[in-house]
């Protein structure tokens, strides 16, 4: 008797002892023998391998990878009996050994092809969703609503598409495009298209719903749907509008090459839930920009303007908003040059209460107010009577506090009128370094029904300097401690040192000295305003402490 004979009578014994249930066992159970011939199947075996019948080779009646395994474990049963996965036409098949001991095995089939099936659809979703949320972070990145496009067409080129055209509404007669093939980096241009080229992508700018891909011919594609590189004929093609805040952001043009696989429902669905990803960020990205511009525009009205030379008086201004992320506060002044030499200038600083924009807004209120009200510049107390009730008549419940100078050249001298309302008089320094305090006091505007206020004159000489401010200078905190005001005697002795000094290196002087004091600490806005009666000599030394000798 062979050896081969052997194995199936010992096959054949086990199959006896295992008994005729097994025939009726619910699961496919296959006995082969050492020399890999099949011993016997079950009911259930039968239905799966029909060729699997007693003598018949593994081989030929089960798919390669139930042969190889069974190969392993008929030859060493103790390291091989580990159960197996493969695939048999369409189902997904786990099959566990059980060995004998000369060689024969008894193979368990489990159908697990939900499984199988529910774990690559998970994995599918898996993968999609950190996609969608690598791609939100992408497309959120930039706020620019070109680089937006650029990144969407890339995006999509590059993971579930061949190519990709991001269609934008259009502006004027032309509508801009985004494209990107094969992964590659994307283009921008805009051109005179017609939407009704491309089925579904009229309807799609307007933000319905897309139309299914089968409807659509690639053949009728127009040239400029194709982005430039793209090769290869078109099998597939998806349309799906990008929805925005309120309206469209856009439309997305998806391609696949005829040699892929076509567009599927599901993809379609992901489709969507990108192009949804992708218009709100472009969308954010627009309406960022259009504020953007707004906020431009209104800042450079709020902002404080470039103070030079008018008519022969130097005006120089700093301005440091309370919060370092902000650009404009509830401090401001303002330069109004007179028509001529002969007119004087009218020259404005203040400090509206509170901080930030809404004490900016209120501050460009009473900086056009006042604009309007130049023709009576020569009559401060009226000015500012006319201004208060501005102020009281508005919605806004903040007060202000301003100085006006009006200025004019009279001879060799510059002529000051001073007048407060409820602000830091300002200071004169002379050309030997004495401080004087201008005589001005007022109410604040704003606040009552009737203001009062006195007004000073001064004249300055060549070299010396007006200096207005508010009192974030002066109330700054800072030094050794951190708590210490900078203070009235302090800026004193500080606007003494800066005796003949042009009105520009003052206010720099000073913006520097509450800088150092203050050393990081919080503050309040803080606006200086320095004017000068230039000198007609020139400065020939100065060491930072006294002030520079002049030679004519």
């Amino acid at each position: 008797m062979t050896s081969v004979e052997g194995s199936s009578r010992l096959a054949q014994s086990l199959l006896s002892s295992v008994g005729a249930s097994w025939m009726r066992a619910p699961y496919p159970a296959l006995v082969v023998d050492a020399a890999g011939a099949v011993v016997g199947s079950n009911e259930e075996a039968s239905r799966l391998f029909p060729e699997a019948v007693r003598g018949t080779p593994l081989e030929a009646a089960a798919p390669h990878w139930l042969v190889q395994a069974h190969r392993r474990v008929a030859a060493d049963a103790r390291s091989s009996a580990a159960p197996v996965h493969g695939w048999h036409g369409d189902s997904s098949l786990e099959a566990h050994p059980t060995p004998g001991p000369d060689g024969e095995v008894v193979w368990w089939l489990i159908d697990d092809t939900d499984r199988r099936l529910a774990e690559t659809a998970l994995r599918s979703e898996q993968e999609r969703t950190a996609f969608l949320a690598e791609a939100s972070s992408r497309l959120l990145a930039s706020l620019n609503p070109e680089r937006c496009m650029e990144v969407a067409v890339e995006l999509a080129a590059e993971s579930f598409a061949d190519a990709a055209v991001l269609v934008a509404p259009s502006t004027g007669r032309r509508h801009p495009l985004a494209t990107s093939s094969g992964g590659g980096r994307s283009t921008r241009r805009s051109a005179r298209i017609d939407p009704e080229m491309v089925p579904g992508l009229a309807e799609a700018l307007q933000g319905f719903p897309p139309v299914p891909s089968r409807w659509i011919d690639p053949a009728a594609l127009p040239d400029w749907a194709f982005p430039e590189g793209f090769a290869g004929p078109v099998g597939s093609v998806v349309v799906t509008p990008l929805p925005g805040h309120g309206v469209p952001a856009g439309a997305l043009i998806l391609l696949r090459r005829s040699d892929h696989a076509a567009f599927d429902a599901s993809e379609e669905i992901f489709a969507r839930v990108f192009a949804a990803r992708a218009g709100a960020a472009l969308s954010a990205a627009r309406l960022y920009q259009e504020q953007s511009g707004v906020t431009a525009t209104l800042m450079a009205e709020l902002l404080p303007p470039t103070l030079t030379q008018v008519h022969g008086v130097e005006f120089a201004g700093g301005y440091r908003a309370s919060q370092d992320t902000e650009r404009v506060g509830g401090d401001f002044y303002d330069v109004h040059p007179g028509a001529d030499a002969g007119q004087q200038t009218l020259a404005v600083l203040g400090d509206v209460s509170g901080k930030g924009l809404d004490a900016a807004v209120l501050t460009g209120k009473i900086r056009n107010t006042l604009q309007a009200l130049l023709p009576l510049a020569d009559d401060h107390q009226n000015l500012l009577r006319l201004l208060n009730g501005a102020l009281l008549n508005s919605h806004h419940t903040r007060f202000a506090t301003l100085v006006l100078a009006s200025v004019r050249r009279r001879g060799g001298l510059t002529a000051l009128r001073l007048t407060c309302a409820g602000h830091p008089a300002p200071l004169i320094v002379r050309h030997d370094g004495t401080v004087e305090e201008a005589a001005t006091v007022g109410t604040l505007i704003g606040a009552l029904p009737e203001t009062r206020s006195t007004t000073a004159e001064a004249a300055l000489r060549p070299g010396e300097t007006c200096l207005l401010f508010t009192d974030g200078v002066t109330e700054a905190r800072g030094g050794p401690l951190g708590d210490t005001m900078f203070g009235d005697e302090r800026l004193r002795t500080a606007l003494g040192e800066c005796a003949g000094m042009p009105a520009e290196a003052v206010v720099e002087r000073i913006q520097m000295l509450v800088a150092e004091w203050l050393d990081g600490n919080r503050h309040d806005d803080i606006a200086v305003m320095a004017i000068t009666a230039p000198r007609t000599a020139h400065l020939t030394a100065v060491n930072g402490h006294t002030p520079g000798r002049y030679t004519s």
